[in-house]
């Protein structure tokens, strides 16, 4: 099958897009990432049947355009993610988080950079498992990207996209799909009912979210400067309960970041009781 051909992009035009990804999500678009702009881009350029990416930045810039912006950011920012993503985070909330939570007393986390769910819904097995169904515990998933948040919320996945999943969670949480969706599975309506959504701007003014004992931001701090990892860790932190947990990425570090929160190991903090 032949390569989709795209416009070039001049280095103006790209700084263009740079700047305008930085001012709405806070990503710090690498030079090196212009390829995948490109990529990603250059179908929403023949949508508009445009000839260079200078016209799609006019068009975004028009004023006009708050859909095709937040296709542009939903585009821009969705990244690859899978059931028990560094499955050391899950051991530990279960073992010292949960094991030392208050029997019966409600649970809450806060997946802040969620993408498609897998995250949300690794943490509710997991909540499920310790602390059973019927306890009164909760997962909030946010992301900047409404597509994702929208996978998110159906639940639907492809039997390849297991990757990580024990198959005793995958036969006890998840119902297997039919017709339209043979090949696939269903997350169980017991685990989304303890599951919320919400369209979330890490680098604006967040809205009433509550308090969590958990908040999970992972492998989103990298695409961040310095600056902004500062402010949006400094937002978060004031959703903590006292005491609780802030999980980053394995290759993030919040040193320099804050002095807010206490690190108890690698990529695990918290704010002390």
């Amino acid at each position: 099958m032949a390569a989709i051909e795209h416009p070039e992009i001049s280095n103006a035009e790209f700084a263009q897009f740079q700047k305008l990804i930085y001012k709405i999500a806070g990503i710090s678009l690498a030079d090196t990432k212009k390829v995948l702009l490109v990529g990603r881009l250059g179908r929403r350029l023949k949508h508009f049947k445009l000839t260079s990416f200078g016209d799609y930045y006019r068009l975004l810039a028009g004023g006009n355009a708050e859909d095709e912006l937040q296709t542009m950011v939903d585009l821009l920012t969705t990244n690859e993610t899978y059931f028990f993503r560094e499955e050391a985070h899950f051991e530990y909330l279960t073992k010292t988080i949960l094991a030392g939570h208050p029997a019966g007393s409600p649970f809450n986390v806060w997946s802040a950079a969620s993408s498609t769910g897998e995250e949300i819904y690794t943490i509710s097995f997991v909540l499920a498992e310790t602390l059973g169904l019927e306890a009164s515990w909760t997962v909030t998933g946010s992301d900047i990207s409404t597509a994702v948040l929208a996978t998110a919320e159906r639940g639907l996945y492809w039997l390849d996209r297991t990757r990580g999943l024990p198959q005793s969670y995958l036969r006890k949480y998840c119902l297997k799909g039919v017709r339209s969706q043979e090949g696939g599975f269903m997350i169980a309506p017991e685990i989304k009912r303890h599951t919320h959504f919400q369209q979330v701007n890490l680098n604006r003014k967040l809205p009433a979210l509550g308090k969590f004992h958990v908040i999970f931001l992972r492998n989103v701090m990298i695409y961040f400067d310095a600056e902004t990892k500062r402010q949006v860790v400094s937002r978060l932190v004031e959703q903590l309960h006292p005491g609780g947990y802030f999980i980053v990425g394995h290759s993030e570090s919040l040193n320099g970041l804050t002095d807010t929160l206490v690190s108890v190991k690698p990529t695990i903090y918290r704010l002390p009781p």
